[in-house]
């Protein structure tokens, strides 16, 4: 048992008798007295249990959600309750009983929501935490495996890499990330131009629909399983596992992180690498990142980083990129070779020689308060509009913004396959992140930054795709549009879900209506039942 679990205050079997004294709030007494019910007796859910006058409540809560503007804020309501799935029953009574006594459940896995929506709501909500439905299960043999929502990126490379040399799988570079909610809102990775999305190498899931049934694939039908791949799983039921196929990964790959500033020709490089990087070989992946910095005088400039993984030895990267990008002047001791595995650890940032263990750390540290906002873009941005965005950069401070490449892969996939719609056509995705911490001025500064924010995106819209302008699902942003916690407009969601699906938002509302016609899942953004009349 690891420190942050070993602080969990598990309730006892008799916690059932004193509900009344815990709470004088009759529909939760209800609703806790209707899970053992329909639970399964060998695994207590009495035992998963907390409330807010339990001690380890608020530790529990914080504990996986990870932006600090939405914890800190004073306007947010906590909880009624927090139910940590321990075994699928617990998951299947949530559902049961919340229906039966009209409790709104947010449903959480890693807690990576960038809104929140995974742990608060305005009106009286139970938080159905699946952290601890961790198991993940792997066959060399026939390539696959089952990995259930609770589990991390972290874990699954790390078991994985317990297995096999010269497997991977396709998935985000943050290593604390849930799987539930990682994969239904498609998965974005370094592998996204040899191997497409996360969601375009599952093969199979175990959903729990709204009546408390378990599905897999066949039994779901394949509409729901097309939605939920990148259509926000949470909207049609709670996943409890994914089937994934794994992939062929080298034995050795080649990572480098090589950075210019703008007096060493940084905004020519950038406006070379939008031409260039979605029409890379597909085993060629590198991110473009640029940063504002403090430089000796006291001045602030731009520091560009071209972040790049190669499926194989750095030899034939060198060849490669002479011939493709020598704009970027990348020289061998640029180049780092290592296992796949190892290569996991570069992108989160850790240093070269970490052990591999720090993979299975499940939780977030060092949380700051921040706002993403997200774009697609078709076009290449002009060299005046990078120069727009380094002075905007410059001018917030405390921003990272990421460039990451399509091409390859994503070009080879409909846009209707899977619930994503953004595949072939566009160039690559872009995340803004301001941020700041207590020393900014904590939740006091947030509308400062938050503003900034739009502001920074209302100056890129002239560059962006429009009509309409896209953004990312898993880049969760409600400033494009949200509906109430508990009311779900049909007009407003399709606003939103234009956004994020395009096309594919109708198809989604059709499933909707086939599966959850009364619309018990639902959040701020979640796909609306399409209503009789369209």
């Amino acid at each position: 048992m690891n420190s942050s679990s070993s602080k969990l205050f598990i309730l006892s079997t008799s916690f059932l008798l004193s509900i009344s004294s815990i709470t004088s709030d009759s529909v939760l007494d209800n609703f806790l007295q209707c899970l053992p019910i329909h639970s399964n007796t060998s695994n207590p859910i009495t035992n998963s249990i907390y409330v807010p006058n339990n001690s380890s409540f608020q530790y529990l809560y914080e504990l996986r959600a990870n932006n600090l503007r939405i914890t800190s804020s004073s306007t947010i309501s906590k909880p009624l309750a927090i139910l940590t799935a321990r075994h699928a029953s617990h998951v299947q009574a949530a559902v049961i009983c919340a229906k039966i006594h009209s409790i709104q459940l947010r449903i959480r896995s890693g807690g990576h929501d960038y809104e929140g929506l995974s742990y608060i709501s305005d009106i009286p909500f139970v938080i159905l935490d699946l952290f601890n439905l961790r198991s993940i299960k792997i066959n060399i043999t026939s390539e696959t495996a089952w990995v259930q929502a609770g589990a991390t990126t972290g874990e699954l490379y790390y078991k994985i890499s317990e297995k096999s040399k010269v497997h991977g799988f396709p998935s985000g570079v943050c290593t604390t990330l849930g799987i539930g909610g990682h994969f239904t809102g498609g998965g974005y990775g370094n592998m996204i131009r040899k191997y497409g999305l996360s969601i375009d190498n599952v093969i199979d899931a175990c959903l729990i629909d709204v009546n408390g049934t378990i599905h897999n694939r066949k039994s779901m039908g394949e509409d729901v399983f097309w939605a939920i791949r990148g259509g926000g799983g949470t909207s049609f039921g709670v996943i409890l596992s994914w089937k994934i196929k794994l992939v062929h990964v080298p034995r050795k790959v080649t990572v480098f992180k090589v950075q210019r500033t703008l007096d060493q020709g940084a905004t020519d490089i950038a406006y070379s690498w939008q031409h260039i990087a979605p029409k890379l070989p597909k085993h060629l992946f590198i991110r473009l990142q640029p940063e504002p910095i403090t430089i000796g005088n006291g001045n602030k400039t731009i520091r560009v980083s071209f972040i790049g993984q190669f499926l194989g030895r750095s030899r034939k990267l060198m060849n490669l990129m002479n011939e493709e990008f020598p704009e970027l002047r990348l020289q061998q001791n640029d180049c780092i070779e290592m296992s796949w595995v190892e290569s996991t650890l570069f992108w989160a940032g850790f240093t070269n020689g970490t052990s591999i263990d720090v993979l299975l750390n499940r939780v977030v540290e060092n949380k700051v308060f921040f706002k993403t906002k997200s774009d697609y873009y078709k076009n290449v941005i002009p060299k005046q509009g990078l120069v727009m965005l380094w002075e905007m950069l410059m001018d917030i401070g405390n921003i990272f913004v990421q460039l990451n490449p399509h091409g390859g892969r994503m070009d080879e996939i409909s846009e209707t396959e899977t619930a994503v719609h953004q595949r072939g056509g566009y160039l690559f995705k872009v995340q803004y992140t301001v941020y700041w911490s207590e020393s900014d001025g904590g939740i006091g500064a947030a509308k400062r930054y938050v503003e900034m924010s739009r502001r920074l995106y209302g100056a890129m819209a002239q560059y962006a795709s429009s009509d309409p302008r896209e953004a990312f699902l898993n880049y969760r942003d409600l400033d494009i549009g949200c509906n109430e916690s508990n009311d779900t407009d049909f007009g407003v969601a399709e606003v939103y879900g234009t956004k994020y699906f395009n096309n594919n938002f109708m198809r989604l509302a059709r499933v909707k209506a086939m599966v959850d016609p009364e619309n018990f899942f639902k959040n701020e953004q979640s796909i609306p039942p399409l209503p009789s009349s369209h």
